[in-house]
């Protein structure tokens, strides 16, 4: 009998929580083999788009890891031709090295899902959801139970009260958390940073910095810990 060979996938890596429990319910099945972490930085501030998560983090992340980092850069702002054709592009490439699956986080949205579907099936690729469904309030005490850390970094201030910027995604804040708002912010409540896990190697060291106000958004700015 010859051994199964498990068929290549990019994972889309937002830098948060949701991107990380995918990876790791995807390395837990042995479904597929992840050769990449695909990424969408803004360009012009140098920082992962919608988090505000800095460049240099994103990078520690993917090296605790160990997969590859492949960031899509996108323009500020950014119209939706030029991301598909940039994120075309992408797959295009990736595609070529014998990728055939694209993994995402999503749980619940089904508009985003039609709409990543959509766009793969464009290139003959097929998605993977592995968190998809799950009830988000069980999903993400079962995130703190494996050992995942993260920090909010970015709080939609009309959904969110902005104090939450910066806080410790852990049990006191779920308990925090208005009855109103998502337990894993899949409604655009918030945005994480996953800093520890089961699937890094090292922690990465962070402390909070700054915390401002931008384009209608409360960002806490995280720090490299020297």
């Amino acid at each position: 009998m010859g051994s199964f060979v498990r068929p290549k996938a990019i994972l889309s890596w937002s830098s948060g929580k949701d991107s990380a429990m995918a990876l790791y319910r995807t390395i837990e099945s042995k479904q597929f083999d992840v050769v990449c972490l695909l990424t969408t930085v803004t360009e012009r501030f140098h920082r992962v788009s919608m988090h505000g998560v800095r460049e240099e983090l994103l990078e520690m992340q993917a090296e605790a890891l160990g997969i590859q980092l492949e960031k899509m850069r996108i323009p500020y702002p950014c119209p939706n031709s030029v991301y598909e054709e940039k994120m075309r592009q992408i797959l295009t490439l990736w595609k070529t090295k014998g990728v055939t699956h694209s993994i995402f986080g999503d749980l619940f949205l089904e508009d985003i899902r039609r709409y990543r579907e959509e766009n793969l099936a464009k290139l003959n690729l097929s998605p993977a959801f592995p968190v998809w469904g799950r009830d988000t309030a069980d999903l993400a005490k079962r995130m703190l139970e494996v050992g995942f850390k993260a920090i909010l970094v970015c709080v939609d201030p009309r959904k969110l009260d902005p104090r939450f910027a910066g806080r410790e995604f852990d049990y006191s804040l779920l308990s925090d958390l208005p009855k109103t708002v998502d337990p894993c912010g899949e409604n655009g409540e918030f945005h994480t940073f996953v800093y520890d896990g089961p699937i890094f190697k090292n922690p990465i060291p962070v402390k909070v910095g700054e915390k401002v106000l931008r384009d209608g958004f409360q960002f806490a700015d995280l720090l490299p810990r020297r």
